[in-house]
């Protein structure tokens, strides 16, 4: 399983349920890596997404405790031992794991990869990404050459987890 995100100085990826940033060549890197696949959210990076509908091209899995919550064209996981169960079926290296902080949180052991888009900057944030660079299994295998969007510079981070967990 792989975690994709966009992340900050601090790990900070998001303020008030939404993106620290927009930036069009990291949302397009987001595309490429992801389109085809298993993407893994919860309920609130969900209603984010344009429409609040789930992702096209690609296979939508929800986490959300509210035993009412339905989202069309997505499988709904009311419980992470649910959500273990589901993925348990799908091939490891086809699912990416997407947000929001407390998925990413939870999900992080389970990850043998994780590409992060590491801004050159530190936002006013509330929700936050695992820092990596502090987890002694975590080791960085690849730095892309520096990016920039007007004012922002920013790096596409590949990260290798040496003692990943098996799911519960």
């Amino acid at each position: 399983m792989t975690l994709i995100a966009n992340a900050d100085q601090n790990w900070g990826i998001g303020y008030k349920d939404k993106l620290l940033v927009s930036i069009p060549e990291d949302m397009k890197h987001f595309r490429n890596e992801t389109m085809g696949h298993t993407v893994v959210c919860g309920r609130k990076t969900l209603a984010g997404f344009p429409g609040g509908l789930p992702l096209k091209g690609r296979r939508n899995i929800v986490l959300s405790t509210k035993e009412d919550f339905t989202a069309r064209d997505a499988i709904i996981a009311h419980s992470t031992q649910e959500l273990f169960d589901i993925l348990k079926g799908i091939d490891s290296d086809d699912i990416y794991i997407i947000g929001g902080g407390s998925i990413y949180n939870m999900m992080e052991p389970y990850c043998d990869e994780a590409i992060i888009t590491r801004l050159d900057y530190s936002y006013q944030a509330d929700t936050f990404f695992p820092d990596l660079d502090k987890k002694e299994n975590w080791k960085i295998v690849d730095v892309s050459e520096e990016q920039t969007c007007f004012s922002i510079e920013y790096h596409f981070v590949r990260y290798k987890n040496e003692s990943k967990l098996e799911m519960p």
